[in-house]
């Protein structure tokens, strides 16, 4: 039969032909589809993360900064003289607040553990304020918001300020919050990290046995 050549014809060409260019294009065309979802959902991801640390600064919190997750073991030592700031951006030495027990928290409100931790601290002032002193030393520069973070959280004893990171740094601390338990004669008694009351009330005890000891 003239035009008959074993494979299909349609008149305009090559029918089995046209089919499997079809499928390609279906296949590619789905292949896109789920390319451009997966794309759009790399971006939106990327997007959350950043529109968090956008509304972190924002509303004035800085992130925490990044760290190894470790602290050098100061134990032993004593504190590290150099200057603080008060929240009048005054300096301080360190130097100046040695003569009686310390407890020194090293806190942000950056750090959520160290926001967990502030109201047990400041219950522990209440009980044992009148025989050692509490300093609050952040991490983050002085500023009323830091301040008033602290207060709100029930915080009355005296807050300094670390914005330099002179203190952290050398006193090797890269994770927080840290507790110093702090003899009268400046040495560190004792190093912890996050605390609750009765942890606080134990630590503050051994202080006072050590320091009536020496």
């Amino acid at each position: 039969m003239p035009g008959v050549t074993g494979r299909p014809q349609d008149g305009t060409g090559n029918v089995a032909t046209v089919k499997v260019r079809v499928r390609l294009l279906v296949g590619s065309l789905l292949f896109a589809v789920v390319a451009s979802v997966a794309i759009g959902w790399a971006i939106a991801r990327i997007g959350d993360e950043s529109g968090d640390d956008a509304a972190s600064l924002d509303n004035g919190v800085l992130p925490k900064p990044p760290s190894i997750g470790t602290n050098g073991d100061a134990v032993g030592n004593q504190l590290a003289d150099v200057d603080v700031q008060t929240l009048e951006g005054d300096a301080v030495a360190i130097s100046s607040l040695i003569g009686q027990p310390m407890v020194i928290n090293v806190w942000s409100s950056s750090c959520v553990p160290c926001k967990k931790e502030l109201p047990d601290f400041a219950a522990a002032h209440l009980a044992w304020g009148d025989q050692v002193r509490f300093i609050g030393l952040s991490y983050l520069p002085p500023s009323n918001r830091e301040e008033q973070f602290a207060r709100d959280k029930g915080v009355q004893y005296e807050l300094l300020y670390d914005g330099n990171g002179e203190f952290i740094t050398a006193m090797g601390l890269a994770a927080f919050p840290v507790t110093l338990f702090v003899g009268s004669d400046g040495h560190i008694v004792a190093q912890t990290g996050q605390l609750d009351e009765a942890a606080l009330t134990g630590w503050i005890e051994n202080l006072l046995l050590e320091d009536t000891a020496t």
